[in-house]
């Protein structure tokens, strides 16, 4: 069977290859880009909007981007790297809209005050000091602080309404933040990317991927819509496939995977689309994780609009399952297990005892348990409004470390061959929020001949593009009054 010969084939039909596609295409409308998604629809994995909590992670409430020191200090340089790369995102996504790309932006991305809430004097102190740290950050300009129930009542009733009076509590508040329903975006680019002639393949499972002789790549593609096979023959290969990466880039054979594994944590949350509840609660209300706790289970009281109908998420209540995908096999963890990553796989088991006694207890933690979790953020909360759902699968990176033998990743991490012929996203947060600035550094590690060219191109999409908005007070402000206006956003 002749192969069919393609520039450019993405393995995952989420947000990643959404976003890299449409850089590739703005900036190479020439080339041959094509798609392969497993499942028989777009965006139904981590980029589906209730596989996600669809923050658009910014750093302007998430408390595991500005820890606490062991000497008690707290800074600010990580959260303003995430506020930086969600910037870029922003940017993209303004573009985008401008030029027709993306529909009005009410569909998939809305203005939310980010804020955070905390309770105990500790907490209350360590709050206090993130927020004198981004004081001066001007990505940060009109951050809110109080300790005054009476005024955190006014940003969210449901966090004080019937809350103990002697309880010392704290929160923070910005208007800048947003929610974003990630699986929108994936839709509306890859139906732009449709007409622009990039060929989008459902229900194909890549089992193969083989390097040849003159560097490109064959795929061996099986059809779970009648059984058949195909192969196809790529220039660079772009492996966006979640949970999924990790299995493809092993099959790929690159030794730049070697040492690397992957530890799978579920998910769920509590739900409720009740309007009286849902009108008293206009926010993303971020706490702090308890002990031993994964950060992306950092529990959160959100307001997200999916398909324009707003609701309220609380979670995510984190599991364990060997699953890396929401829909995938119960042995992939197992089958994930090489020669050369079972010494980092075993020294993350050893080096975070604390990490699976706490996901064990979440496993077996009974829905009043949930409840009572919910309650510590809304002391109203009844049992009858809120139902359980299940969120989407994190497979948080596992690779070698000189020091422990291995270290468990909370984050992203792109791997890249060698000759750059072939490319793949492991990790999750901040995942989504940060596609834009990922796949411009993947362009410029995979197609460095390439990119020069293309950089005038790229800095009118993103303008603050090889800058630090940080290290400019106008200029930041500038950009998210443009980008707000743009977006329909509080700047």
């Amino acid at each position: 069977m002749n192969s069919e010969k393609v520039d450019v084939a993405l393995i995952g039909g989420g947000i990643m290859s959404a976003t890299l596609a449409t850089l590739l295409a703005e900036l190479q409308p020439d080339w041959n880009i094509q798609v392969y998604e497993r499942l028989g629809e777009l965006a139904q994995e981590s980029s589906n909007p209730w596989n996600n909590a669809g923050t658009g992670h910014a750093a302007l409430c998430e408390l595991n981007y500005m820890p606490q020191a062991a000497d008690g200090t707290v800074t600010a340089e990580k959260a303003v790297v995430i506020n930086e790369q969600f910037q870029i995102s922003r940017q993209l996504w303004s573009h985008l809209v401008e030029t027709g790309v993306l529909p009005e932006p009410e569909k998939f991305i809305n203005s939310t005050p980010h804020m955070t809430f905390v309770h105990g004097s500790s907490s209350v102190d360590y709050l206090r000091k993130r927020r004198d740290a981004l004081a001066d950050q001007p990505l940060f300009a009109g951050l809110e602080y109080s300790e005054d129930p009476a005024v955190i009542g006014q940003w969210t009733p449901l966090l004080t309404k019937k809350r103990d009076p002697s309880q010392k509590i704290a929160a923070t508040r910005i208007d800048s933040g947003t929610d974003v329903d990630f699986g929108a975006v994936t839709r509306y680019l890859f139906d732009s990317l449709k007409k622009r002639g990039v060929k989008v393949h459902l229900n194909q499972q890549v089992t193969t991927l083989k390097q040849q002789d003159d560097g490109s790549w064959k795929l061996k593609l099986l059809s779970l819509v009648g059984r058949y096979t195909n192969t196809v023959d790529a220039k660079f290969v772009f492996v966006g496939a979640g949970g999924g990466a990790l299995a493809l880039l092993q099959k790929s054979g690159i030794p730049e995977i070697k040492g690397f594994g992957g530890f799978p944590i579920s998910g769920q949350f509590l739900r409720t689309s009740n309007p009286a509840i849902v009108a008293q609660h206009q926010a993303k209300v971020y706490g702090k994780a308890a002990v031993g706790a994964p950060p992306m289970s950092v529990p959160h009281l959100d307001t997200r609009v999916v398909d324009g109908e707003t609701s309220l998420l609380f979670g995510p209540f984190a599991g364990f399952s060997p699953k890396f995908l929401k829909r995938s096999t119960w042995f992939d963890l197992p089958f994930s297990v090489r020669p050369h990553n079972l010494v980092p796989m075993l020294a993350v088991a050893k080096n975070n005892f604390g990490l699976m006694k706490y996901l064990i207890g979440e496993v077996f933690a009974s829905r009043k348990a949930k409840l009572e979790a919910l309650r510590e953020f809304m002391p109203t909360a009844q049992a009858k409004d809120w139902e359980l759902i299940t969120a989407g699968q994190r497979v948080q990176v596992m690779k070698k470390d000189a020091k422990l033998g291995g270290i468990l990743q909370f984050g992203t991490e792109v791997i890249t061959s060698a000759d750059g012929s072939i490319a793949g996203l492991l990790g999750a947060s901040p995942g989504a929020s940060t596609a834009a600035p990922i796949m411009v550094d993947l362009l410029k590690r995979c197609f460095p001949s390439d990119y020069s060219r293309w950089e005038p191109q790229l800095r009118e999409m993103i303008p603050s593009l090889g800058t630090k908005l940080s290290d400019d007070p106008a200029a930041a402000a500038a950009s998210l009054a443009a980008t707000a206006k743009t977006l329909h956003l509080t700047a």
